[in-house]
């Protein structure tokens, strides 16, 4: 495939803002694999992430169907090419892979490649990956592919400095990745440290208020009957409110099934349990959303719990509704309630201002923005609209 220097420059262009647009390790690989292998013009594509143990962490291929990539069986070890270009770390490229004499062979229903190019990915010192093409497809205009040069590998030296930008810039937006994932899982050890501190505190008293009813219902038993029935009437009462605690607990430390379920039937799974646990009408609403990468379903999850736990915890709210909209590419999330309402200019609660904090922080992470309107007496809406990946 011939590319002039315009056309050529605007492919690199926009392989580079695809990989810089997702925040996820696995976005980024699947997105620096498929670039790859359709900037250079190539039949297959694959990228690994070493372990520590002679295998790979990840493994994301480009050019092989699912079902194709189950038949190869599990996921190579660090040998042969893989092996050289990790541990050398320098770049292969050859005419024939299968007749290099560090080729130890592939499973049978392994594709067959000949063309190799493949490249190191490098942070500093440290390799944290290998980039690898196979079959450069020799074809223009939609005719059948070419024969390659004799003797000679279809990949060219134009191509491997190509490979090489794509990797330097790989390596930033993977070990970028690494960091967000890193900042994101501190954030939800911070949030079930959180959790358990209120769960600890709220469970706590309602179950030292239930002893201190059962002792007076014990002792009433005998003289007064009529009262300790109302103290036993207490008991019960006291019993539903700690249940009803641990229910909603329960809900925000368990992980959510995004992967499984989709953002909107965990949030409408979520919001029907929020539901029962409280005195408040908890809804939920969505029009036309479409699925969108992780990490911004994950945000708008978050933020949802988050606005859910402020507005069902401090606000007295009657009534809190949660809603789920398109818009562009993206989504929106409005998280309403009746309640008291608050100064977003003068926020006194510490709760609810570390609660703010941790939903704008989720909202930056994703390119989203997140707005609140609130006043005393006013209730309060919460609505953070991110961005399509």
């Amino acid at each position: 495939m011939s590319q002039g220097p315009r056309s050529g420059l605007a492919a690199v262009s926009s392989a580079l803002l695809a990989m810089s647009r997702h925040l996820e390790v696995r976005d980024v690989l699947k997105t620096i694999v498929a670039s790859a292998r359709e900037l250079l013009d190539a039949q297959y594509a694959a990228l690994g992430v070493p372990d520590d143990h002679g295998g790979f962490a990840q493994f994301v291929v480009d050019g092989v169907s699912d079902a194709q990539w189950k038949t190869i069986g599990p996921l190579p070890r660090q040998h042969g090419i893989l092996a050289a270009m990790l541990q050398e770390a320098r770049p292969e490229r050859l005419a024939d892979v299968r007749k290099d004499p560090r080729f130890e062979g592939w499973p049978s229903a392994h594709p067959d490649m000949s063309d190799f190019l493949g490249l190191p990915i490098r942070d500093g010192d440290e390799v944290i990956g290998a980039l690898f093409l196979a079959n450069k497809l020799r074809s223009a205009g939609g005719h059948p592919p070419r024969p390659k040069p004799l003797g000679g590998c279809g990949f060219t030296e134009e191509d491997e400095a190509l490979l090489s930008i794509l990797a330097q810039h790989a390596a930033i937006a993977l070990t970028n990745a690494r960091l967000y994932e890193r900042s994101r899982e501190l954030t939800i050890a911070e949030e079930r440290s959180r959790l358990a501190h209120e769960l600890h505190d709220a469970v706590s008293q309602k179950l030292f208020s239930l002893r201190l009813t059962a002792q007076a219902a014990a002792a009433l038993i005998d003289r007064d009957p009529a009262r300790a029935k109302g103290e036993l009437h207490q008991v019960a009462a006291l019993a539903a409110e700690a249940a009803d605690e641990l229910r909603a607990a329960v809900v925000e430390l368990r992980p959510a099934a995004l992967d499984e379920d989709g953002l909107i039937a965990t949030l409408r799974t979520q919001i029907q349990v929020l539901d029962r646990a409280h005195s408040a009408c908890v809804t939920f609403d969505s029009n036309g959303f479409r699925a969108l990468p992780a990490a911004q379903e994950e945000a708008l999850l978050r933020v949802a719990q988050e606005a859910l736990h402020n507005a069902l915890r401090h606000s007295g709210a009657e009534h809190v509704g949660v809603r789920v909209d398109r818009r562009g590419g993206g989504a929106v999330l409005r998280v309403s309630d009746d309640g008291s309402g608050f100064d977003p200019q003068s926020v006194r609660s510490a709760g609810r201002h570390l609660g703010l904090v941790s939903m704008r922080d989720r909202a930056s992470g994703v390119g989203g923005t997140l707005t609140v309107e609130s006043a005393p007496g006013k209730g309060t809406t919460i609505e953070l609209e991110v961005p399509g990946g």
